[in-house]
């Protein structure tokens, strides 16, 4: 492509992920919190389906993450990259793409060598406060809230959150530590 030329209107980008997400106890009085802050609410609590896929262990070695989410707005699939973290923000690169047919694509990745090697499932509620996204996550084992973006030390500590107490791991490293804990807990994060 020549470096004149305008980029095609359905080119994905790169973008990075900077997150924070604490554990909460009571997420209706998170979620009055931020109507006294007047955020927007973006969707009601919907429920959301995660498949992840790795290929011989490469992507969990390298601690990324293909997944294939289904939720209200449909299909997407997304890669995110290796995670670092800066005064308790998790960092990462993320690609993200809508999908029109999520079986489709779940063949194809499986005809690439893929498998699918967990799967996750949440309620989430998203609201937006300036900049931040806000997600309210109901999950099997126990209930998140996550901030995203370029403020989100900021939105949270607003929220009365300690950034130090930021929990860095991923809802499947969170997942695997529950099942330590519980033996007779299911493979995957599924609702019963």
């Amino acid at each position: 492509m020549n470096r004149n030329e305008p980029e095609p209107a359905n080119q994905q980008r790169e973008t990075v992920e900077r997150e924070l997400k604490f554990p909460c106890d009571n997420l209706e009085a998170m979620r009055e919190r931020l109507l006294a802050f007047e955020a927007e609410r973006l969707s009601a609590g919907g429920a959301e389906e995660n498949l992840v896929y790795d290929c011989e262990g490469r992507l969990f070695e390298k601690r990324e993450i293909l997944r294939l989410r289904r939720d209200r707005a449909g299909w997407s699939l997304t890669f995110k990259g290796s995670p670092t973290f800066e005064d308790g923000v998790k960092i990462r690169s993320e690609r993200e793409t809508k999908v029109e047919n999520g079986d489709e694509v779940h063949a194809i990745l499986l005809g690439l060598g893929y498998e699918v090697v967990k799967r996750y499932e949440k309620k989430r509620e998203e609201w937006r406060l300036g900049g931040v996204m806000v997600a309210l996550d109901r999950t099997p084992i126990g209930d998140f809230v996550e901030f995203e973006g370029s403020g989100a030390t900021k939105v949270a500590q607003r929220c009365e959150f300690d950034v130090e107490q930021a929990e860095m791991r991923t809802y499947l490293d969170l997942y695997e530590d529950y099942r330590r804990e519980h033996p007779e807990a299911p493979p995957d994060m599924v609702f019963s």
